[in-house]
C-alpha cells in the first residue's frame, strides 16, 4: 500500500473513488463508525490532488460539512491548514485543505 503522497494524481482519483463506494455501503448498512472513517480518508486522498499553495496562510475559508462555520488559516503543513475556528473555540487545529472552501465559492 503507497502512502497517499506517494501516488500519482490518477491513483488519488481511483482511491477517492473506493473509498467514497465503500462509505457509502458502510452507510446503506448502518455502520456509521466505518463510514466515517472512509469518508475522512477519502477526504484525506482528497487533499492530496489539491495544490497547499492554492490557500493563503491569515485566508478564511468556509470549513464543508459545517455550514456556516469559518476557519482562519495560521500556516500550512502539507496537505494540512492549521489555525481556528473563527467566533468558537480558540484552540488550534488541523484542516485537510480538501475540507476548506473560499467564502465566495459558497454562495
Amino acid at each position: 500500500m503507497k502512502k497517499y503522497s506517494q501516488m500519482t494524481e490518477a491513483e488519488l482519483r481511483t482511491e477517492v473513488g473506493q473509498l467514497k463506494e465503500k462509505a457509502r455501503k458502510a452507510e446503506q448498512l448502518g455502520i456509521l463508525n466505518e463510514f466515517a472513517v472512509y469518508e475522512r480518508k477519502a477526504i484525506l486522498a482528497s487533499s492530496f490532488l489539491l495544490n497547499p499553495d492554492d490557500f493563503e496562510v491569515g485566508g478564511i475559508y468556509r470549513i464543508e460539512g459545517d455550514p456556516g462555520t469559518f476557519f482562519k488559516i495560521d500556516y500550512l503543513k502539507g496537505v494540512y491548514a492549521w489555525g481556528y475556528r473563527l467566533g468558537g473555540n480558540t484552540r488550534e487545529e488541523a484542516i485537510p485543505i480538501a475540507m476548506l472552501t473560499p467564502p465566495e465559492e459558497m454562495y
